[in-house]
């Protein structure tokens, strides 16, 4: 399992064809249902599988936070995925995943680690609105696999924004985000994750700028579809009615690479630049963004760069 995350300029190629690997996990036999469920997370995200290693705990954490561990001179928060879905377990995680989000790092508690599955997102469907109300967010994607199991998707950055802080930051947005003070601006945005679509329209909503916005890429391609269709019977360019495209990378149906592709390709959004916003945020990441198009890449993790590159932008 350790040479999994070696090939990087290999998933980077994958990324960009709108294709992605998934390592799958269990965290435990659920009383409730009986059942025990199939998650997954991007491998682009994980940097090392391993045994838990010494914990050491600290008062005043959240119950699904169970301490830290040093790794490498680092100090990384640790998180039981079961304590964290409501899972009573009457057994410790022995497995940690060590991933990185938005530049930081974490270790994530699981019972045990299934395989890496290599998958189309086209593959990778929205979850039932019930699934969705229930999990609160947590899961953005679902797929079938060929033995009739269903795999979800979690959404690690609500995870870390319910137990370790890394949301919205409100007092940035507060103090610092200010109104654009230009009329008839409007920015369209896609993003499978609940905790990144507030961010990002508490900030556009501070900014004073309209927004519009889509759960995954194929959704957001369909509705940029209607954009441009309402454009051409009012005689009026895109741009005249979204100034600006923001983007996620990782999203069901249609990643942003892949949409960022088509609206170049496409004639009818000439002029609009496109913003990838995304928690990979590695070098390779950005230049496969540069290769389809992108104009600007912005990190999750620095809202105020966002905030200016959306200024810029629209002004």
């Amino acid at each position: 399992m350790a040479d999994f995350i070696n090939d990087i300029v290999g998933r980077t190629n994958l990324a960009g064809n709108n294709k992605l690997e998934v390592l799958m996990f269990s965290l435990g036999l659920d009383s409730r249902s009986g059942r025990r469920e199939t998650y997954a997370i991007n491998v682009f995200k994980v940097r090392e599988v391993m045994r838990v290693p010494e914990i050491t705990r600290s008062p005043d954490m959240p119950r699904a936070v169970e301490g830290m561990v040093s790794m490498r001179g680092m100090l990384v928060p640790v998180i039981d995925l079961a304590k964290y879905i409501g899972l009573e377990l009457d057994f410790k995680p022995s497995i940690m995943i060590m991933t990185e989000y938005n530049g930081q790092s974490q270790g994530l508690l699981v019972e045990a680690v299934d395989t890496i599955l290599r998958l189309d997102w086209s593959r990778m469907h929205v979850p039932p609105e019930m699934l969705s109300s229930q999990t609160g967010g947590l899961v953005t994607a679902v797929t079938e696999l060929s033995d009739k199991r269903l795999v979800m998707m979690m959404d690690v950055e609500k995870v870390l924004a319910d137990t370790c802080g890394t949301s919205t930051d409100d007092d940035f947005i507060e103090k610092s985000v200010h109104s654009l003070d230009i009329p008839n601006r409007t920015v369209f945005f896609a993003d499978d994750s609940s905790v990144a679509r507030k961010r990002i329209e508490k900030i556009l909503e501070a900014m004073n700028v309209k927004h519009i916005s889509a759960v995954n890429g194929g959704k957001a391609w369909e509705e940029l579809q209607q954009i441009a269709a309402s454009a051409d019977a009012a005689g009026v360019p895109v741009k005249k009615l979204i100034q600006v495209i923001l983007t996620d990378v990782e999203m069901p149906e249609m990643d942003g690479y892949m949409l960022t592709k088509n609206i170049k390709s496409d004639k009818r959004f000439a002029g609009i630049p496109v913003v990838m916003h995304s928690s990979l945020s590695s070098e390779s990441n950005q230049q496969l963004g540069k290769t389809v198009g992108v104009d600007e890449y912005v990190p999750k993790s620095e809202p105020q760069y966002l905030a200016q590159a959306l200024t810029r932008l629209l002004s």
